[in-house]
């Protein structure tokens, strides 16, 4: 059964629109905390949020449905994503809630759901609240006598930078560097600025000022030409971009090139790889990494596996195969030694260790290889499954015989909106510009 609700990352739609109204969101509470009442004792719950107005909205629907089913609420205000998961497991709660949209625009809002372990939820108890959520139950609501009570937690932001701080290895210090950190205006506005000057590097700081309005808006991991421009400006050795929620990282280095997703990845698996530090011969990324990575890690004896895009899959398979590294291109890094999904402080904190422990610029550090050709469109659709029709089906086969064994195509539908997302790389890019906008014109002539 396809999912009504819940996408790649949790649940993500319009604030005050379907799936994002407080009804849905209060009814999300009350069967997440339904399936997380695992007995006759009081329940815990944390709830963090980024900087999105939406959020006031949303947080206390959450609540009064949490609440209703007996479970006392934590609120941990403007957190990034991977405090709450580690908050969760921290505080020993039996469910973390984010209320965010990550990279979105403010009027976008989503919820993201942990475990009391730390990790997303399953497929299998996300439909089960799809199916709470669709149904009645009133006759789960506790007695007055068991409602839950909330609190808020002032601790939040001081947990969160000793945390961060304990990844770097034992008295490394960041003196000497002058780092421009881009917080988008999200959740991380407070915490990654003070973490990255409490270990001692000059900070220069933007997308530091929210107003409920201004997250991700021409600032963060998706929009780095301001990042790129105050790098120049003040000299720096590095910039780090966040996103809104901060799950996610994007590297510029001191001469204003982007340091993508990919690229990390090949930095933290050398030095990991040889420090022996990783826990299998190999790392776990998506298809949508370069195939440039795959060659690289393959010249140094370590292996790509690729999963379906979203940071979970990648987890997934990171737990199941005993992976302690992960990521995407995107940014989302998955260092399971300290979190249990992506951190951009975490992992541009690894970033920084390696360049310190090199003596090197980060432009020589943070470019393993040369990316092949990479080419990804999104063709937006109305209706239907164009995916499913002769022509669209036969204009891909077509290009999988024209790249052949010099490139790879990924064909997906979105998982947040209604777009197909074309991708092809090879060592031909005019072959690559020319498969994807094929396909690309038949998935518009069925959309039509």
């Amino acid at each position: 059964m396809m999912a009504k609700y819940f996408g790649t990352d949790g649940i993500r739609g319009r604030a005050n629109s379907f799936p994002m109204t407080p009804e849905i969101a209060m009814k999300v509470g009350m069967a997440t905390g339904k399936i997380f009442r695992r007995g006759d004792f009081r329940h815990r719950v944390v709830i963090g949020k980024d900087t999105r107005l939406s959020g006031y909205m949303l947080e206390p629907a959450l609540t009064a449905g949490l609440t209703a089913m007996g479970m006392d609420v934590f609120l941990l205000g403007p957190v990034p994503t991977p405090g709450v998961a580690m908050l969760t497991r921290s505080l020993r709660a039996d469910l973390g809630v984010m209320i965010s949209a990550s990279h979105n625009p403010f009027e976008d809002n989503g919820i993201k759901l942990f475990g009391p372990d730390g990790y997303k939820l399953s497929d299998a108890i996300e439909a089960e609240i799809e199916r709470l959520v669709e149904s009645d139950m009133s006759s789960q609501l506790v007695t007055p006598k068991r409602l839950g009570r909330t609190k808020r937690i002032d601790s939040v932001y001081d947990r969160y930078i000793e945390f961060a701080k304990r990844t770097m290895p034992r008295a490394l210090s960041l003196e000497g560097l002058r780092v421009v950190i881009d917080c988008a205006n999200g959740a991380a506005y407070r915490v990654a600025p003070d973490a990255l000057w409490e270990l001692g590097a000059e900070v220069i700081k933007i997308g530091v000022e929210p107003d409920g309005y201004n997250i991700n808006e021409n600032c963060g991991s998706t929009s780095v030409g301001a990042l790129v421009a105050k790098v120049k400006e003040v000299r720096a050795d590095i910039g780090i971009a966040l996103d809104g929620d901060a799950d996610r990282v994007i590297i510029v280095d001191e001469k204003g090139n982007i340091v993508d997703g990919d690229q990390l990845l090949a930095v933290v698996a050398q030095s990991w790889s040889k420090n022996n530090r990783l826990t299998a011969p190999g790392i776990v990324a998506t298809v949508m990494s370069n195939l440039g990575l795959e060659r690289f890690l393959n010249s140094i004896d370590l292996s790509l596996v690729r999963t379906k895009v979203g940071d979970r899959h990648v987890v997934e398979h990171m737990r199941k195969h005993n992976y302690n590294v992960g990521g995407e291109q995107s940014g989302h890094i998955v260092l399971s030694d300290y979190c249990t999904t992506g951190d951009g402080l975490i992992a541009a904190l690894q970033i920084l260790a390696v360049v310190k422990k090199l003596d090197k610029p980060v432009s020589e550090v943070c470019r393993c290889f040369e990316p092949v050709p990479q080419l990804l469109k999104n063709v937006r659709y109305t209706g239907g499954a164009p995916l499913k029709a002769d022509t669209v089906k036969k204009a891909i086969e077509a290009g999988e015989k024209k790249l052949a064994n010099s490139g790879r195509l990924v064909i997906r539908a979105s998982g947040t909106e209604p777009l197909i997302r074309v991708m092809a790389e090879g060592d031909d890019g005019d072959l690559v510009a020319q498969v994807v906008d094929d396909i690309c014109d038949e998935v518009r002539k069925v959309s039509a």
